[in-house]
């Protein structure tokens, strides 16, 4: 546990303590896509300082949250436990809550591949999907490239190269039906600021090829919309 301690007998000071220094729970959130190595995990949060970074994995270990284990050809990794992968509902409704006060990025903010993944799996509305046909996107955002599957209520993300999945897994056979660009702007489309035509004519999305069409099943299946309960 880190030793930063409130003195309330609390469950939600308990977790503050758990996971609320510094950079912890950015470190679940990407582990929340996969196990990582520690290079991954400093690649994946650039501006984490080394010590930082070994102090915290140190801390998740021994608050149970995390663990190290070695997995074939990759050597020891980090994985969440079972009780820190119950985390995974709270940071997606943290995403939520977040996501409406974004606003536009400063100077400097990234996307990396871990945090793409998780604001499509935050933003994914399988009730949605549900009522329609299966697709499979392949999404560029800066050097970042994920290929998207959904059927049904089911969602499939693969991390292609460029860069280079940190982990195991292997890209989805086949051709993806759309593959398109997008900037930070994305996020006004998931918010339904914009329509997909909109952000086409705004420079906010760019059909790279594919079925230009699927844009609309895109935005129907990811979306938050402000104001609306986060929980249901």
């Amino acid at each position: 546990m880190a030793s930063r301690s409130y003195g309330q007998y609390c469950g939600v000071t308990t977790a503050v303590e758990l996971i609320g220094e510094r950079w912890a729970l950015l470190i679940v959130r990407d582990l929340l896509v996969g196990p990582r190595r520690y290079t991954d995990l400093k690649q994946g949060l650039p501006k984490i300082p080394t010590n930082i970074l070994s102090t915290r994995l140190k801390e998740l270990q021994e608050s149970g949250v995390v663990r190290r284990v070695p997995l074939v050809n990759c050597g020891l990794v980090y994985e969440l436990t079972p009780y820190g992968r119950a985390l995974e509902p709270i940071v997606l409704a943290l995403g939520r809550w977040g996501f409406q006060q974004m606003g536009e990025p400063e100077p400097g903010d990234v996307v990396t591949a871990d945090s793409l993944t998780m604001a499509l799996r935050t933003a994914f509305d399988p009730d949605a999907a549900a009522d329609l046909p299966p697709a499979d996107y392949e999404l560029h955002v800066g050097d970042v490239a994920l290929r998207v599957q959904v059927g049904g209520t089911e969602l499939r993300i693969a991390q292609l190269a460029p860069p280079a999945p940190p982990i195991g897994g292997r890209a989805p056979e086949g051709e993806p039906e759309l593959v398109f660009a997008a900037g930070p702007g994305i996020r006004r489309v998931i918010s339904r600021e914009l329509t997909p035509a909109d952000a086409i004519d705004q420079d906010v999305l760019a059909v790279v090829r594919g079925d230009g069409s699927l844009l609309e099943r895109f935005a129907a299946t990811f979306h938050i919309d402000p104001g609306v309960a986060l929980v249901a």
